[in-house]
């Protein structure tokens, strides 16, 4: 699977997705580096307007993860306000890696 293949939308993440953009996160539960991306993310979120910070338990939700093509955690998509991904990462992300990706998403 490919960036722009995946398309996801408020049914299948469980959350709206944001005005301009969304981050997704797939973490699991003993993921340390997923602690830390999800600061990095909601910190972001809260910084640029319109956009949403989904995590997603990556155990609990093993079809989503098949279907996106998930293979560690953390996992960030970054979603275009279509639900269209944009771009993606798997690891911790630096925070000036983030507002990049969001520059190609809104």
């Amino acid at each position: 699977m490919t960036v722009g293949e995946v398309t996801l939308g408020a049914a299948q993440l469980g959350a709206e997705l944001g005005e301009r953009a969304t981050l997704v996160q797939f973490s699991s539960a003993f993921c340390a580096p997923c602690r830390a991306t999800r600061r990095v993310l909601a910190e972001v979120a809260a910084m640029v307007p319109g956009v949403a910070h989904i995590e997603i338990d990556a155990e609990a939700r093993l079809d989503l993860v098949r279907d996106v093509g998930v293979l560690k955690t953390p996992t960030v998509l970054v979603l275009d306000a279509h639900g269209r991904e944009v771009r993606r990462a798997a690891g911790q992300p630096r925070k000036a890696d983030v507002i990049a990706a969001l520059g190609q998403a809104v």
